[in-house]
């Protein structure tokens, strides 16, 4: 059996949960969980914000843990490795995106949140594939962020080729924001955060940021106008893009990281005139994952968290859904 916290209605308290995850597939592994990040998405998923729950629903796809158990058909991981596991619990292998080694886009993929169990409990289960080794120099008990937001925003500068020399914002400089800076500067571009409190400047350029522009301030928009190469979009709430777009270089790019659910109300001359770009993605594949971990280790880019017990679980799902933590929350036994 595994013991886990399950919510069993929307927006209700987690409660011990126990089940049976039956036998153990030819190419699954078994991990022992030691920790798991909790993300805003897991939230959405827990509340059915996206309308996607299914109850009693473990949430959790920010997990770091040991393998505990192989499958039979598993050959690429030894037991007591120590592994991550984020957004995919599993792919199917043989469509044109896995083959071509962006698993993420599989259509069938499968969420390890979405329709099975996930890592707010003492095990999970998942298709070996998705799970990723953890390098020497990534620290387990921070690391488990990197699985989905940190993937996140690493993903479009390997998609994007964005190169060292590049301009770069980033909108929203929370949860996933500050592990944008963090890449991007070791990336080794140019980094502007957007930010309404000017009192996080000195804070946000600890992080990376070389330049500090107040998003409140119709006369630094205008200032930035044709700026940057590319902007990341960290945020889920409605901003006026097309003042954003405004900032952005020719043949710039406005990419979308952060699920604003409202439409989007663009202008398209302020796109045509200067060949700019609107673009979206999802997490990253199993092998992005891998060389985001390593460069990760590399620059000693570790996200910030805040640590609570497994225990503390709906303390913890409260700061998310209405706190400001500083600023990701992780779950550590």
């Amino acid at each position: 059996m595994i013991n886990a916290y399950a919510a069993f209605e929307a927006k209700g308290p987690l409660k011990p949960y126990q089940y049976d995850p039956g036998e153990l597939g030819a190419f699954d592994i078994e991990i022992d969980v030691d920790h798991c990040g909790i993300c805003h998405s897991d939230v959405s998923m827990l509340d059915n914000d996206w309308g996607r729950a299914q109850y009693p629903m473990v949430a959790g796809h920010e997990i770091i843990g040991r393998v505990s158990k192989l499958g039979s058909h598993v050959s690429h991981l030894v037991l007591g490795d120590v592994v991550g596991l984020g957004w995919h619990a599993g792919y199917c292998e043989s469509c044109r995106m896995c083959m071509g080694g962006d698993h993420n886009l599989c259509s069938t993929a499968k969420g390890t949140i979405v329709g099975r169990h996930g890592g707010f409990a003492d095990k999970v289960r998942a298709q070996a594939i998705s799970a990723v080794k953890i390098p020497a120099g990534v620290n387990p008990a921070t690391a488990g962020p990197l699985l989905c937001g940190g993937i996140t925003v690493y993903n479009p500068l390997v998609q994007f080729n964005i190169s060292p020399q590049s301009k770069v914002a980033v909108i929203g400089v929370g949860g996933l924001g500050h592990m944008a800076v963090m890449f991007l500067k070791a990336w080794g571009c140019e980094v502007t955060a957007f930010s309404s409190d000017p009192s996080k400047t000195n804070e946000l350029k600890s992080m990376g940021a070389h330049h500090v522009l107040n998003s409140k301030d119709p006369d630094a928009l205008k200032k930035a106008a044709g700026s940057f190469d590319l902007i990341l979009s960290t945020v889920n709430v409605k901003l006026d893009w097309n003042a954003y777009i405004s900032t952005l270089a020719p043949k710039g790019r406005l990419h979308f990281l952060g699920a604003v659910l409202e439409p989007l109300d663009i202008g398209v001359f302020g796109l045509m005139g200067q060949q700019r770009t609107i673009s979206s993605s999802p997490v990253g594949s199993p092998r992005v994952i891998a060389d985001m971990l390593k460069f990760a280790a590399l620059h000693n880019i570790q996200p910030i968290v805040e640590t609570y017990r497994f225990e503390q679980i709906n303390e913890a799902i409260e700061k998310v859904r209405h706190g400001s933590p500083r600023f990701r929350v992780v779950l550590s036994r």
